[in-house]
């Protein structure tokens, strides 16, 4: 015959004093583990997201990202007439040769200068990201000096407003728009004409990457093997998911110190479950022997004060999960080893972050309370009569 649940949530009302403090307990440690996995949900969805399966990145071979190097322009026409590649409405490949250069710029709130993407790109290049849409103003125009900033870019820097003036390299930009790509690596980039970026920094005779839009997915891979098979251009393909998956690798750091902080936590929350449901055992001794008496057995015993901690645990998650709604989507910047530039994300609060914190919890539960189950269980009867 099994113990009521009911019986267990009295005896916790009953120790109030103990069930907060425990709970609180788990609770930190609950938010610590959610606030570390947000932040690592937050950080793939900007980076595996800003990828597109129907794109190829070309650049030279041996180079790891779009900063390094760069190839001839008389490439780019051979890379075009390669087979797999969607054609735009007027029959033209829909392919972009870009220029990635990085910058500095002030804060908005004057905490100092950070590096910043500048994408110089084709107008296909607008094509080649069609999840990215203009918010404000309009998209730049070739051959001018006009840029369109990223939404992260128009929050967290000075003169990112339609209208404004940006100075670097050789003179002064005018903001002309400003674009969402939803929370991707994009939204932390200044996008303007391949030409002109080129022209202000000095890049000259070529591209340092190529963006070719495949026809599918399947295309997509086939191309990305054709480009770098091709003896005629020495180039290296990638999908462009490939690419930005690569970039999580920024992640890296606080992946591991949040995981050691987590741990040492879980393991204190854990003694502090055990110590309450130990002190619960010996405060209801004859209790326990009373229960037995009428006729609950050994593994009911058990597994009631097993529940009893396992409910301790939940009310501990679901405070702890409470506790970190305020700073679901807030924004945070880290620099991005590929790129060396600032790339924001915002913590993201998933389903899968949700159960596996709720997960957590019951398994420093199950930690606590095992232990105290089996004490609760093993007493002998007389014994705890005469207590």
């Amino acid at each position: 015959m099994a113990l009521p649940i009911s019986y267990n949530i009295r005896n916790l009302k009953l120790r109030k004093g103990l069930t907060v403090m425990t709970a609180l307990g788990i609770a930190l440690t609950v938010t610590t583990a959610v606030f570390l996995m947000a932040l690592l949900a937050g950080l793939q969805k900007a980076f595996v997201s800003s990828g597109d399966a129907r794109n190829v990145l070309v650049m030279r071979k041996g180079s790891t990202a779009e900063l390094s190097g760069g190839f001839s322009a008389d490439l780019f026409p051979v890379l075009k007439t390669l087979p797999g590649i969607e054609k735009d409405s007027q029959g033209e490949p829909i392919a972009s040769g870009e220029w990635v250069v990085v910058v500095v710029l002030p804060r908005k709130d004057k905490t100092g200068d950070v590096n910043v993407t500048v994408r110089g790109m084709m107008p296909a290049g607008l094509t080649l990201r069609p999840n990215t849409k203009l918010v404000e103003g309009r998209w730049f125009t070739p051959g001018q000096r006009e840029v369109v900033v990223g939404r992260s870019i128009h929050n967290r820097f000075s003169g990112a407003n339609v209208g404004d003036t940006m100075d670097f390299a050789k003179g002064q930009w005018k903001v002309v728009g400003v674009f969402d790509s939803g929370g991707t690596a994009y939204d932390s980039e200044i996008w303007g004409d391949v030409n002109q970026v080129a022209a202000d920094f000095d890049r000259q005779g070529g591209y340092a990457s190529a963006y070719l839009r495949a026809t599918d997915a399947v295309a997509a891979d086939a191309l990305k093997n054709r480009v770098s098979d091709d003896q005629r251009l020495k180039l290296e393909g990638s999908l462009e998911t490939e690419y930005y998956q690569k970039q999580t690798s920024s992640g890296g750091p606080i992946k591991f110190i949040g995981m050691f902080v987590a741990v040492i936590m879980a393991i204190g929350s854990s003694f502090a479950a055990m110590n309450t449901m130990y002190a619960a055992v010996a405060y209801r001794a004859r209790e326990i022997a009373t229960l037995r008496i009428i006729g609950f057995s050994r593994p009911s015993i058990l597994t009631s004060f097993v529940i009893e901690a396992l409910l301790l645990s939940l009310l501990g998650a679901v405070v702890g999960i409470i506790l970190m709604l305020p700073f679901n989507g807030m924004s945070t910047g880290i620099g991005n080893q590929v790129t060396f530039s600032e790339t924001v994300f915002s913590l993201h609060m998933t389903a899968r972050v949700v159960i596996t914190a709720v997960v957590f919890a019951m398994i420093m539960g199950l930690a606590g309370g095992f232990a105290p189950a089996w004490h609760a269980a093993r007493q002998d009867i007389l014994t705890s009569l005469r207590a």
